[in-house]
């Protein structure tokens, strides 16, 4: 997710909560939606089909370390016995 499309999601939950109170004037709204962007626009976000892409790297990778330990294993077993 996109930081635009988290802050349209929070957004819309926040106007849900505060639906029934129309308390909150344009101008809070509008210093609340600059807080968040700004906020959002600050934090390392990556979206859901990079991370996916990643993690597939890292469980590939992870497998190949796996594979390589266990050939050392048995490279130094090997090694002992003689």
């Amino acid at each position: 997710m996109n930081p635009e499309d988290f802050h349209k999601q929070v957004w819309q939950q926040l106007n849900q909560t505060f639906a029934g109170a129309q308390t909150i004037g344009d101008e809070v709204q509008n210093h609340l939606r600059s807080a968040m962007m700004s906020t959002f626009s600050r934090l390392d976000l990556v979206t859901r089909e990079e991370f996916d892409a990643q993690r597939a790297v890292l469980m590939r990778s992870r497998e190949k370390i796996e594979i390589l330990e266990r050939q050392l294993a048995e490279l130094e077993a090997a090694i002992s016995n003689k």
